[in-house]
């Protein structure tokens, strides 16, 4: 009789587990900037604060696999990594990518960009590589390993400049003239 009840048990917690697992929702970011160990350092602690969401960061695969028990918190978990600077293409349609980044449309002489991923050389050399992409663009002395932020200089359009580093998996934002 022991032996029935422990079996019930056993079989209401393996029910209730396999329900809960069932319920999780994941969203996959893909072509994001991930080109070392502390790129994956980055995207786990930009995901640290948001509860209820699990994070895999692939350097191979430029990949990013966020799962949660809902939509909104798999939201949540893609925000926080668009606000660390990482940037990909969402499968779920459910969970969407931020693009914003503040910049108007038109040429500039001097933009300045903060909250770009930039842990690494590979970091600095992604963001020169996606920048020399952009017409008249060309980044100062302040990019560098762990900047906070960052200038652009020339003549250039200031959307081309997002564009070029979101197409290389990488985000962030302008940052207000003073």
């Amino acid at each position: 009789m022991k032996t029935l009840r422990l079996l019930a048990v056993f079989a209401a917690f393996a029910a209730f587990t396999l329900r809960s697992a069932a319920a999780d929702v994941t969203v996959t970011l893909t072509d994001v900037h991930m080109c070392c160990n502390n790129c994956v350092k980055g995207a786990t602690a930009a995901l640290a604060p948001v509860s209820g969401v699990k994070g895999v960061s692939s350097t191979s695969d430029k990949t990013i696999v966020l799962t949660a028990a809902d939509i909104a918190t798999l939201q949540k978990g893609v925000n926080a990594l668009t606000a660390a600077g990482y940037f990909g293409k969402s499968d779920n349609a459910g969970v969407k990518v931020d693009a914003s980044t503040g910049a108007k449309a038109g040429k500039v002489q001097t933009l300045e960009i903060s909250g770009v991923h930039l842990c690494c050389g590979k970091c600095v050399t992604a963001v020169k590589t996606a920048l020399a992409t952009v017409a008249g663009a060309k980044p100062d002395d302040s990019l560098a390993t762990n900047a906070k932020s960052f200038k652009v200089t020339g003549d250039f359009d200031a959307t081309a400049v997002f564009a070029a580093l979101q197409k290389a998996g990488l985000t962030g934002k302008v940052v207000a003239a003073n």
